[in-house]
């Protein structure tokens, strides 16, 4: 028997998306977040897109002009710490956050006043938890939802006309260091987010929440069993002896002194990328938990790796494992950036990896296999070179912080803990088919000593103290171009301090960044020399540089507010020079040229 108002047969668009969720691996793109990522008026995601690039069609703004640009309008989002990330721009709306206690504000572009605010309440003890200042790298949106994944680890989905709390989801123990600090994602019917905690023992992991009813619908740990992972033993596979071969059985627990695995990091704190034509999500895994690597022998799998997931179930396609037996707090990760360019003469679906280890990767993204590894940084000695064969980083033992085993200091490591890029996001210009990066020019000493566990506390096991690369142009940054095809610098552009901004393109030929000190720079993308613009804004740049229309008009905008590893002396109020991870003492110049601030700078070219 029919039911009243039950169509005897299913609507054929009805039947297709039926089909659809039946079928695992089919990609359930959102057309909502699609439409408006398609429209270069937005700013609909962090990255401008989906695959990362972080480049803009618009191109009123461009290289004829820009020197013309104009401080438009300011905000001040009123609170003094790290701002990471950049606000979204929906339709004549912008969506804006803050470091912790992450205020989020919704502002009418045509009047700039606030629609709505919003304000969690988070216990303040979860200030101590984060170890490299209360960042936050930004909101995501999707299907009339903002998402905000607080630093107490809580993700929220707001209305995005109201400001309502729609549903919330705890994502992490705080209590335990499990906090957060990067940008929720959305790819298709669900919400990515990740986990910070590496510096006290965290297990990281990736987890997927139903963007609607807040549901967890998989989640994906970076060590120990199998299933746990998500990985199966004789599908998921990793380049080895010059191809892509099946992980095998235990391929983390196999490389973990006992249950070290546990608490053995390999957080999930930066970006995530997507490919819809085969509906794989990437990201970067963090270091290995403690930072002294003679407590923790072996290749502390699946730490320092780029992961390839499915979007639908989580299950691993393929792996890679940049730094095996992390000795330097090398996180990975960093963006995974999409694009299809020459590698070596052959058009490839690539996925390009500006690791804090200073190398430079450049893989299949469909197959995982490795095609390019070379340093971005020529001063990069940790290692002299990655074996092309077996993938791995041919160490230089004397930079080895395990050799001696603990409380024997390591001296001239290049780069850095903070590696030679870290979270700061690249750029891709399809136009140059270059990537544009901001860079670190910045090696440490580094002492490990021994560490006990102890829940919610940190773990760390060094010491160190950073400095600008010797026998160099005397800065401690560059912004670079690089071949990704080739594996080679294009040109360099040194800058006195690291940049910690994230990098711009657009169509009209600019490539733009932000520097420490807190000025707003565009360059012409062929010749990143050639500096067409420069503003002063009030503190030091460490977000990320979007671009959007409103109204006719382009805009370009940045926030500032010093912070981060690099600004934390600043940010927090340290003043010995190993405090900070050892930052504190690499970037106590910094207060001569900026000071604290939270505000958001929007330029356009003058009426």
């Amino acid at each position: 028997m029919k039911r009243s108002g039950t169509p005897a047969r299913l609507a054929p668009t009805v039947l297709a998306a039926s089909l659809a969720l039946a079928l695992p691996g089919v990609a359930l793109a959102n057309a909502d977040l699609e439409s408006k990522i398609a429209n270069p008026k937005n700013w609909a995601m962090q990255a401008g897109d989906m695959f990362n690039q972080r480049y803009s069609k618009l191109k009123q703004i461009n290289t004829g002009n820009v020197g013309k640009m104009q401080v438009a309008w300011t905000f001040s989002t009123g609170v003094l710490r790290g701002h990471e990330g950049s606000p979204l721009v929906i339709d004549g709306m912008m969506y804006l956050h803050t470091p912790f206690p992450n205020k989020v504000f919704a502002m009418d572009l045509d009047t700039q006043k606030i629609v709505w605010r919003y304000e969690p309440k988070q216990d303040p003890s979860v200030i101590a938890q984060m170890c490299c200042d209360t960042v936050y790298r930004g909101l995501a949106y999707a299907e009339g939802k903002i998402f905000l994944q607080q630093a107490d680890s809580t993700l929220v989905a707001l209305d995005a006309k109201t400001g309502k709390q729609i549903w919330s989801a705890v994502n992490g123990d705080p209590k335990l260091g499990a906090v957060n600090t990067n940008a929720p994602h959305v790819f298709g019917d669900k919400v990515l987010t990740g986990i910070s905690g590496g510096e006290w023992g965290v297990r990281g992991f990736v987890a997927a929440y139903d963007i609607n009813s807040g549901k967890l619908v998989w989640k994906a740990y970076s060590t120990g069993p199998d299933n746990e992972m998500l990985i199966d033993p004789d599908k998921t596979v990793t380049w080895t002896d010059g191809k892509m071969a099946p992980v095998g059985k235990d391929s983390s627990l196999k490389t973990w002194k006992g249950d070290q695995w546990k608490i053995g990091g390999g957080t999930t704190w930066g970006w995530y990328s997507y490919d819809k034509a085969t509906n794989t999500v990437y990201y970067g895994t963090g270091n290995p938990s403690t930072w002294n690597p003679s407590q923790r022998p072996g290749d502390n799998k699946w730490s320092m790796t780029i992961m390839a997931r499915d979007m639908n179930t989580g299950m691993a396609k393929w792996v890679y494992q940049m730094t095996p037996h992390d000795e330097w707090d090398f996180d990975g990760i960093n963006e995974m950036i999409l694009a299809d360019i020459d590698v070596k003469g052959k058009p490839t679906k690539a996925l390009v990896h500006f690791d804090r280890n200073g190398f430079g990767y450049t893989l299949d993204r469909v197959s995982g296999e490795l095609l390019v590894a070379e340093k971005y940084d020529p001063k990069v000695n940790w290692a002299t070179h990655v074996d092309m064969k077996t993938g791995r980083p041919q160490v230089v033992a004397k930079y080895s912080t395990g050799q001696n085993g603990p409380d024997v200091n390591t001296k001239g490591v290049c780069p850095a803990a903070l590696g030679s890029k870290d979270q700061q996001p690249a750029s891709f210009d399809p136009n140059t088919k270059l990537f544009y990066v901001p860079t670190n020019h910045v090696c440490m000493d580094y002492e490990p000593f021994e560490v006990s566990y102890v829940a919610g506390q940190p773990y760390v096991g060094a010491t160190l103290s950073m400095f600008p690369t010797p026998d160099s142009h005397g800065g401690m940054g560059n912004f670079i171009a690089w071949d990704a095809g080739k594996g080679k610098i294009v040109q360099s552009k040194p800058e006195k301090f690291s940049v910690w901004s994230g990098a711009l393109n657009t169509a009209g030929g600019l490539s733009c960044f932000g520097t420490l000190e807190g000025y707003l720079k565009c360059v012409d993308a062929k010749n990143i020399n050639k500096e067409l613009y420069k503003f002063k804004t009030p503190s030091g740049i460490i977000g990320n540089v979007f671009t959007y229309e409103h109204k006719g008009k382009q805009y370009i905008g940045v926030f500032s507010g010093i912070g981060g590893w690099a600004g934390i002396g600043m940010a927090a109020g340290l003043e010995k020079p190993t405090e900070g991870l050892g930052a504190v003492g690499g970037y106590r110049e910094l207060a001569d040229y900026t000071q604290l601030g939270g505000s958001l700078t929007i330029f356009a070219l003058p009426n």
